[in-house]
């Protein structure tokens, strides 16, 4: 699943270290578009759904607060 996120990631900004980067919302580094297209992407690939209440910034700071977002989500 982390390979495959990331994946997700890389191909949304290539120009960001998502392995080391742990503020990429909170930091400004990913911005609202950016945010729309990735949840749309993981919805699809992890047949999972991000609603309004999960899009806050400690969800998408890292790769791994996307990991366990999707985990939480892939549970319920």
């Amino acid at each position: 699943m982390r390979e495959r996120i990331l994946e997700i990631l890389q191909d949304q900004r290539p120009d960001v270290d998502f392995e080391n980067e742990t503020e990429l919302v909170s930091g400004k580094i990913l911005e609202s578009f950016d945010i729309v297209s990735i949840v749309s992407e993981l919805d699809d690939e992890f047949d999972i759904e991000i609603t309004p209440k999960d899009l806050k910034a400690e969800n998408f700071d890292s790769l791994e607060a996307l990991e366990n977002l999707i985990e939480r989500l892939s549970e319920e």
